[in-house]
């Protein structure tokens, strides 16, 4: 998901394309689903970010994404931008289900991240998590991936939005699985995926903190 104007971070760019480490967001998400064990990629751009898609389009064209980026597998959906649910709703009918969404704004999102929220979703084995329908396979769960609101709060990172469960203040990181079967809170403790750039802050902490 990468639709979105980033007007709290304020300057010119977009969002999408702020840099961490000299590397814009959306390289560093691409790079992490990219090798990953998703079977495709989709970049679901809006007409709030024009630059966003226009910057993806001519990586896709020269097939020169940025470090680790097949950027030849990258599919751009263009949303119409009435609103991050909105968009959701139009890249699920595009693409179908189950499939792994992330904001664009998780830039030290890492392919074993995605992995791991997979496997979630498959039950922890790995193994594919068909339909369920009296035929004895099961559905594949959606999955929320959260992160403890502490764990923001004593990194220093901005926090949004945030939910009690099962005693927990939890904020959610931005990677989720949406899948027919039920849906689960998987917690991570990971920092990396406590860091969700919203504010200039948020830059300064992604780069503390990567490799």
């Amino acid at each position: 998901m990468c639709g979105g104007r980033g007007t709290r971070l304020g300057g010119e760019t977009e969002k999408p394309l702020v840099e961490v480490a000299g590397t814009p967001m959306v390289d560093r998400v691409l790079a992490a689903l990219s090798g990953s064990r998703v079977d495709a990629v989709y970049a679901v751009v809006s007409p709030h970010a024009p630059q966003t898609r226009e910057y993806l389009a001519a990586v896709a064209d020269a097939d020169s994404g940025g470090a680790d980026v097949d950027a030849s597998a990258v599919t751009i959906l263009d949303a119409s931008g009435d609103g991050y649910v909105e968009d959701l709703d139009f890249a699920l009918e595009t693409v179908g289900v189950p499939v792994v969404t992330v904001a664009a704004d998780l830039p030290l999102l890492a392919a074993d991240h995605v992995n791991e929220v997979v496997a979630a979703a498959s039950d922890g084995d790995g193994s594919s998590r068909e339909g369920r329908d009296g035929d004895g396979t099961v559905d594949a769960r959606s999955v929320a991936v959260c992160v403890p609101t502490a764990l923001k709060r004593r990194l220093g990172a901005s926090a949004d939005t945030a939910f009690e469960s099962e005693s927990r203040n939890l904020a959610p990181t931005g990677l989720n699985v949406v899948a027919p079967g039920e849906e689960i809170v998987h917690v991570s403790y990971d920092a990396r995926l406590a860091v969700n750039v919203n504010r200039p802050p948020d830059i300064a902490l992604a780069e503390a903190l990567c490799d």
